[in-house]
């Protein structure tokens, strides 16, 4: 196994705080890099023969589920934080999440003094609730899905005076997300494709913005799960779009598109592909088996697409942005790492 030591990355001079909530831009993630560095050291990319040799071809893996709330979300969240008004901070924040986002904002309005409140859909992982509990934010459990929660939370909002924060539209958050990737392809630049998981699609629009900016020689390819198809639907007609869910990956299980994430989505992925639930349950075994590390569903999605891609040529890269996996989840690796 060849490895990377972790460096902690630094923005440049032309980074500055206010362009956290601008539009979306490189200067946005630069500044997001600056405001999360002193919280969040940066986390290491790794290579795996025995997963080298299950994808056939060389894979670099960025270890987010190393994270303090074991997700790479924590960085929107970090992020976000750093850029609110002492008015926002006053009023409190609301939230709807299945659970990574959720605790992103409860782990970073803890550090900040900042009440939170996260409404999260019956679906969501106990576990998940459990962890967002014990950072101290306020849970509500509402509605069959996240665009029933997601209604219910702007419905609290809108009472009770409280900041809503959007998970895929608030540019702040984007910008923290985008940091994972300008860690991986600043440390790794031989990376030819990077697949991207795709819930709201924070993530992979942050990774548009670093790839314009310092590797435009690399595809980046959106993952969604086939059972929660509407940033892809969003994606293929070019107007956001509606879909009924039914994934067990919870960190993919988004009912919409975002307005913020489309256009980025729509001008810089080379491909967006939709994967199963199994291959996403076998790309979990995959990495439990090849590479040593517990992935969830939602985070195990960027192998998923590497493992589905016919056309896959080169080095290959993707992030495990998340480890909380379920009870269920670990229950049915263990039951196929047994077979």
């Amino acid at each position: 196994m060849t490895t990377t030591a972790p460096a902690r990355t630094t923005a440049t001079a032309s980074a500055r705080p206010s362009a956290l909530r601008g539009a979306p831009s490189f200067e946005g993630v630069l500044a997001a890099a600056e405001a999360i560095s002193s919280t969040l050291p940066a986390t290491p990319a790794w290579e795996y023969p025995l997963l080298n040799e299950a994808v056939d071809s060389r894979v670099v893996v960025k270890h987010e589920n190393v994270q303090p709330i074991g997700a790479f979300k924590v960085r929107g969240g970090v992020a976000l934080m750093s850029a609110l008004t002492p008015q926002e901070r006053r009023a409190g924040l609301i939230t709807v999440s299945t659970g990574n986002h959720a605790q992103s904002l409860a782990f970073a309005a803890r550090a900040a003094g900042v009440d939170a409140t996260i409404v999260m859909p019956v679906s969501a992982p106990r576990v998940k609730a459990d962890a967002v509990r014990a950072l101290g934010a306020t849970v509500v459990i509402e509605g069959a899905d996240m665009s029933a929660a997601a209604a219910h939370a702007m419905t609290l909002a809108g009472r009770d005076g409280l900041h809503f924060v959007n998970p895929g539209n608030e540019t702040a958050i984007i910008h923290g997300h985008g940091t994972v990737y300008l860690e991986l392809l600043r440390e790794h630049p031989e990376i030819e494709t990077l697949y991207v998981p795709i819930g709201s699609g924070s993530g992979a629009a942050g990774a548009i913005l670093v790839r314009d900016a310092i590797a435009p020689h690399v595809r980046i390819v959106g993952v969604q799960a086939e059972g929660a198809p509407a940033v892809h639907r969003s994606w293929s007609s070019g107007r956001v779009t509606t879909a009924p869910i039914d994934t067990f990956a919870s960190g993919l299980a988004t009912g919409s598109g975002f307005e913020v994430t489309l256009p980025i989505l729509r001008e810089g992925l080379a491909d967006f592909m939709l994967v199963g639930d199994d291959l996403l349950r076998e790309a979990m075994r995959v990495m439990a088996a090849s590479a040593h590390t517990l992935c969830e569903g939602a985070g195990v999605a960027g192998l998923a697409g590497a493992m589905a891609d016919a056309s896959r040529t080169g080095v290959v890269g993707f992030a495990c942005t998340g480890g909380n996996a379920s009870g269920e989840e670990i229950r049915e690796l263990t039951a196929r790492i047994g077979q």
